[in-house]
This record gives C-alpha cells, sequence and structure tokens, in this order.
C-alpha cells in the first residue's frame, strides 16, 4: 500500500551527517526521543491557546516536519550508535501517541462536530497499536498505510495551512475527518492482515 513512510530511507540518508555532530555532543536517542515529545505538547497547548490566530497553524506543517525528522534521528542513533534499550522502545512508541494527540486534538476546536476530530485521533491509537503487536505475534513491527504517521502528518499540515489562509476552510473539516477515519479503519486492516500473513509464514 503506497505510503509517505516509503520515503524514509532518502530522508534518513539527508539526517545522518547530523548523527555524528549530536553523538559528540553527548546526545542519545532518548533525548531526542523525550524533546520531540515534549516539544509536541508544548506546541498542542499553543494550538490549544491560540486557536483563533492564523500564526500556529501556519507552523504546524514546519514543525510536523521538524518532529518527522527528530523520530528519525533518534532511531538511527538507537541502531547506528549502539543505543537501543527497553526504555527507548516504550519512549519511542508511547512518545508518537502523546505527541498525535497533543497536536490534532486542538482540530476539535474548529470541527463542526468535534467528536469527528477525536475519533481520528482515537483510531491512529488504534493503527499504532495493532502495528506494535506484530513482534508480539511473531511478526514484524507494521507501518502500513495508507494512513500512517507520515501520512497523517501530511494531511494535518496540509489542513493547518488550509485553517491558516482561510479559516472558512473550518466548514469541511467534518467531511476530511470522516474521510481519515474510513483510511485509518483501512490501515487497521492492513496491518492485522500483514500480521496475520507474516505470522502463518513462520509457523
Amino acid at each position: 500500500m503506497v505510503s509517505i513512510y516509503q520515503l524514509k530511507s532518502r530522508f534518513q540518508q539527508g539526517l545522518r551527517p547530523l548523527l555524528g555532530t549530536l553523538v559528540k555532543l553527548g546526545i542519545r536517542a532518548n533525548h531526542v526521543t523525550l524533546f520531540a515529545m515534549l516539544s509536541s505538547i508544548g506546541y498542542g497547548l499553543w494550538l490549544w491557546r491560540d486557536a483563533g490566530s492564523p500564526l500556529p497553524w501556519a507552523l504546524l506543517p514546519l514543525f510536523l516536519f521538524l518532529r518527522m525528522a527528530l523520530n528519525a534521528i533518534d532511531g538511527m542513533l538507537a541502531r547506528e550508535h549502539g543505543q537501543q534499550s527497553c526504555l527507548g522502545g516504550i519512549l519511542n512508541e508511547a512518545g508518537d501517541v502523546v505527541s498525535d494527540a497533543a497536536l490534532y486534538l486542538p482540530f476539535a476546536l474548529i470541527a463542526p462536530t468535534p467528536l469527528l476530530a477525536v475519533l481520528c485521533v482515537l483510531l491512529a491509537f488504534l493503527t499504532e497499536y495493532i502495528g506494535v503487536l506484530g513482534p508480539m505475534l511473531g511478526a514484524s513491527r507494521r507501518y502500513d498505510g495508507p494512513f500512517g504517521k507520515s501520512d497523517r502528518a501530511f494531511a494535518y499540515g496540509l489542513g493547518a495551512l488550509l485553517l491558516a489562509w482561510n479559516p472558512g476552510w473550518a466548514v469541511l473539516a467534518d467531511w476530511a475527518f470522516a474521510a481519515a477515519s474510513a483510511l485509518l479503519l483501512f490501515t487497521c486492516a492492513n496491518r492485522a492482515r500483514a500480521i496475520l500473513a507474516e505470522g502463518d509464514k513462520r509457523v
């Protein structure tokens, strides 16, 4: 299934020159993971406080790109510099869902039906939970689309730009969240199907 996640390897190559500098500065993967989560919470609080201002919405795509870069960097530091740990795995998975909630729940403030925006966040949690179940069931961690983490960041970033440009776009938010919910359910099904297929092959 086509997903922006498939561009991850190229994205990582562009960030790799930074790794040596971070290691020399004593910055570890867990430091990056915590910074990404805490900064996401801070940005989300800004969105809640100033939801009527175009500035936080206009800058959200830039912040989402930064968050994606931080997520890639912490993974590369862990794998390529011997920093993998159980704590790091917990922080990585928990940090992603906490950051998603912090950054995406403020969209409920502009949606005609706020519960649809909340539903999308809950379904995003479900997609990641199913993905994490892979190793527990004899399969790999699944990142299948069509609406994985990177795809969601792109969609929310685009929505934020539209809101910053013209707040009137908010009247269409329910349709966008309904479509996103359908894509998230499809993503859940794809990940579950991939885990089952991979697990069956190993039996």
